[in-house]
């Protein structure tokens, strides 16, 4: 059997087998035909390969089929599982083993699920996927507050996604240790976007729009500005505010601002999710 996490081991492909050993451990499972409680555990070792998906491979050694390479490891009893990583054996277990023993000898050598999700997350960020990289990181970043590199590099994603207000709020929790070229750069960002959100264009329609509070042309404007500067939480109440009124205002002008925000925010913005079911509240 062979998968992307699993390989029959042979005298062909020992050596090479091991070798991967020096970038993600290696376990190799000692089995034969003739001892029945090694055939039982080797689908169970199989699908645990496939539930760690690549935290390790799963190397399969048929020792009947197998003699001389089998003879060169020493085993000596059946089954046997021998885990190799940085090129040398480092833990192993003989004889049938029960779940528990097995995922306790895994775990002591393979990376925990923080360490994989934030490599993830890295892989997300260097192909400009901000989105799949933020689902990872935010919760990182809750169980793990005074980490500084998770919190700077979910405020990157958050002011990639135009969420401003969530990557200033982490960026202040980072410690002054932390406060490295990365944190200087993302706060630059910060700075400009405020200045950009700020532009006298928008300060004329704050002041129209408090002086006309139900003049809905100019209210769609100032959401339209507040939207193109990613202000968006902003926009949003703006609009909700009229439609929580009259879903129909405007002749449907405004619920069809609002929608377009909405979709442009995309299904993962946690303030589109929020104002998503607000509206629906509204429509049913």
């Amino acid at each position: 059997m062979s998968t992307e996490f699993i390989i029959d081991l042979n005298e062909q492909n020992a050596q090479a087998t091991l070798q991967q050993s020096m970038e993600k451990p290696v376990l190799v499972y000692f089995w034969a035909e003739m001892m029945p409680e090694s055939c039982e555990l080797l689908p169970v070792m199989q699908q645990i390969a496939q539930q760690y998906q690549g935290a390790f491979t799963l190397a399969t050694l048929n020792c009947e089929q197998q003699q001389m390479l089998a003879a060169q490891f020493g085993v000596q009893t059946l089954p046997t599982m021998a885990l190799f990583h940085h090129g040398k054996p480092v833990d192993g277990l003989a004889g049938p083993q029960p779940l528990d023993a097995i995922h306790a000898m895994l775990e002591k050598h393979l990376p925990s699920q923080a360490e994989l999700d934030f490599e993830k997350a890295q892989q997300h960020l260097a192909q400009s996927e901000f989105s799949q990289a933020q689902a990872l990181l935010k919760p990182l970043q809750q169980q793990q507050p005074e980490q500084g590199l998770y919190a700077l590099l979910l405020a990157q994603c958050n002011i990639e996604l135009g969420e401003f207000d969530s990557a200033e709020a982490l960026l202040a929790t980072v410690m002054m240790k932390d406060q490295d070229s990365l944190y200087h750069s993302l706060m630059a960002k910060i700075d400009l976007h405020k200045q950009a959100a700020d532009s006298p264009e928008i300060r004329a329609l704050e002041k129209e729009y408090q002086q006309q509070p139900n003049n809905l042309q100019v209210a769609q404007q100032l959401a339209l500005q507040y939207s193109q500067v990613q202000r968006h939480d902003e926009a949003l109440a703006i609009l909700f505010a009229i439609l929580k009124t009259d879903l129909n205002a405007q002749d449907g002008e405004i619920k069809k601002t609002f929608m377009e925000m909405l979709s442009a925010l995309g299904q993962g913005n946690a303030s589109a999710a929020q104002y998503r079911r607000q509206l629906y509240s509204l429509l049913y």
